[in-house]
């Protein structure tokens, strides 16, 4: 079931958030996350939000590292940016949320994913100091933390934060994809703020487990570099971007909600459908079901977010689901044929940001940069009219041209 889009009360507004960004590096060359790319700095993340992408709260998820605290201690030092009473760091238009991802594992299952997010820096130096003698590095991103899920759930949520399941039903360090069937058999269901969905997944697809009723769903990035910023994102509505608004969200507090998703097509993820890691043959409909390749024999078959999500379902698509923000596939920039780096730029420097590309500027000023082909293939995304080629086994899905 869908909602209709309620009119944000007055002294409300609505707010792009992308809740869910890595630094590769820090500005003094410190390696953080080492598959993100070397630009995504703390200073750059701020700046690709707020001037070319249109994101206007923005959770970067690698602050419990001391190289990236002193980074966010430069910034504020210097007077480029400011602490937010209510919580989080601003920098123009865009405030930055304080986060950290932190990997679980547990008897009986894969590893996870686990995104923690803290009012303001000193709250995040505390939660470093709690952290470091229980990961290898506390320097770098996603790290194996040697605790239970409960136990950094209390430690979280007493501190005042806010704990979300990462990309929960990817079959690589999702916990519903590669962990457990239930969310109650890692966490304390009544201390989940939100559910991620990740990039395989939709709302109808997740909506057919009845056990994340109670949670909202959210739309993130997860971007390992500058042009991913934004490919998800969700409309919030709130009083202003920060720490506490954010909360109220979640909680559908006063007026303030989730107004609208807007996540990557489910076929562009990398992991939406299940395939064969050694051949890499994409299996479907009764092939999913096999223990091993139809074509090459090997038993590495990869589970899809969209064949995991049938294995748990406990009720049909679109039946008896409560009701939600509306889900908007959205197809990124960089997903287009002929939008390359350059154009890219010259769409944001003429036309408007990434955000105001995809969803609000008209077909002719688009055109007038990129072309009337691109520029219908871009109207097309916006309301759906578009087909795609299936993303599997950890390669991102195309558009379908004809």
């Amino acid at each position: 079931m869908r909602m209709s889009e309620p009119q944000p009360a007055e002294g409300l507004s609505p707010f792009f958030a992308d809740l869910h960004v890595h630094i590769g590096r820090t500005q003094e060359g410190q390696a953080v996350k080492i598959s993100g790319s070397k630009n995504l700095t703390f200073r750059q993340i701020a700046r690709e939000a707020s001037e070319r992408k249109g994101i206007e709260l923005i959770g970067v998820i690698d602050c419990h590292s001391p190289a990236v605290q002193r980074e966010i201690m430069s910034c504020l030092h210097s007077g480029e940016m400011e602490e937010v009473a209510e919580g989080g760091i601003r920098y123009r238009n865009t405030t930055i949320l304080l986060g950290a991802e932190m990997e679980v594992k547990e008897e009986g299952g894969g590893p996870y994913h686990l995104l923690g997010y803290l009012p303001n820096l000193q709250a995040m130096q505390e939660w470093t100091a709690w952290m470091s003698p229980r990961v290898t590095n506390i320097q770098l991103s996603s790290q194996r933390i040697r605790v239970t899920g409960r136990e950094l759930q209390r430690e979280l949520t007493a501190r005042g934060g806010l704990l979300i399941p990462a990309h929960v039903f990817t079959p690589h360090r999702g916990l519903l994809g590669c962990s457990a069937d239930r969310l109650a058999d890692r966490l304390d269901p009544s201390g989940i703020a939100a559910i991620e969905l990740g990039l395989s997944a939709d709302t109808d697809m997740a909506g057919r487990l009845s056990g994340l009723d109670a949670y909202p769903f959210l739309t993130n990035s997860d971007a390992h570099s500058p042009a991913m910023i934004g490919r998800e994102c969700n409309e919030l509505v709130l009083r202003m971007p920060s720490f506490k608004e954010l909360g109220k969200a979640l909680k559908a507090q006063e007026g303030r909600g989730i107004l609208a998703n807007y996540g990557l097509h489910p076929e562009l993820g990398k992991y939406h459908g299940t395939s064969c890691a050694s051949c890499h043959r994409v299996l479907s409909g009764a092939d999913e079901a096999l223990s091993a390749c139809p074509d090459c024999g090997s038993k590495r078959i990869t589970r899809g977010v969209a064949g995991r999500i049938r294995q748990l379902a406990d009720r049909p698509p679109l039946s008896g689901h409560v009701a939600r923000p509306p889900y908007r596939p959205q197809v990124p920039l960089s997903f287009f044929p002929g939008i390359g780096p350059a154009k890219r730029d010259r769409l944001f420097a003429e036309v408007g940001t990434e955000m105001d590309v995809l969803h609000r500027i008209s077909p002719e000023a688009i055109a007038a940069v990129t072309g009337e082909r691109i520029a219908e293939l871009i109207m097309a995304a916006r309301s759906g009219r578009i087909e795609f080629t299936s993303g599997s086994g950890g390669s991102y899905g195309s558009i379908r041209q004809s």
